[in-house]
């Protein structure tokens, strides 16, 4: 029962991660595209909640629920190649959101603040949106070949 309750808490963090990080560039997106300050500024104030909220944890929860699976079951993290390539892509996606997204967000959330309540969106905004999205696709990719290694363990 701790197995499939370690595997649980891995599953729903992926689940947390994953959607969160997709749902929220996807409204970020859409967001921009009005030009209206009120609605970016808004939307960029949720990207900063739900990163926190969902992202973090779902962060968390991953790796507790992982580890928790590898060490319950008695296995060696580092042992099958599918285990160690999915950590290195789990390490890989974490460090380009640590050094690239989060900076980015970071002053973005700065910036919202400035002009969410109808004031002039500066062009730096406009250009870290497009590194965030940009970044954020990029550091998708690992994520999602260690959510495929994960449930194909292919070697």
């Amino acid at each position: 029962m701790a197995y499939e309750i370690a595997k649980f808490l891995h599953i729903t963090g992926v689940v947390m991660l994953m959607g969160n990080i997709t749902a929220s560039a996807i409204w970020k997106v859409f967001a921009d595209g009005t030009g209206d300050p009120r609605i970016i500024g808004f939307a960029q104030r949720l990207v900063t909640i739900t990163d926190w909220s969902l992202t973090f944890w779902g962060v968390v929860l991953t790796m507790v629920g992982g580890y928790g699976a590898v060490w319950i079951a008695g296995a060696d993290p580092f042992g099958p190649k599918w285990l160690v390539w999915s950590q290195i892509l789990f390490v890989t996606a974490g460090l380009m959101w640590l050094g690239m997204l989060v900076p980015i967000q970071i002053r973005q959330a700065k910036a919202a603040r400035d002009f969410a309540n109808g004031g002039d969106i500066p062009e730096s905004y406009r250009r870290d949106s497009w590194r965030w999205i940009s970044w954020g696709l990029i550091a998708t990719v690992p994520l999602v070949a260690a959510t495929w290694l994960m449930i194909a363990k292919p070697y």
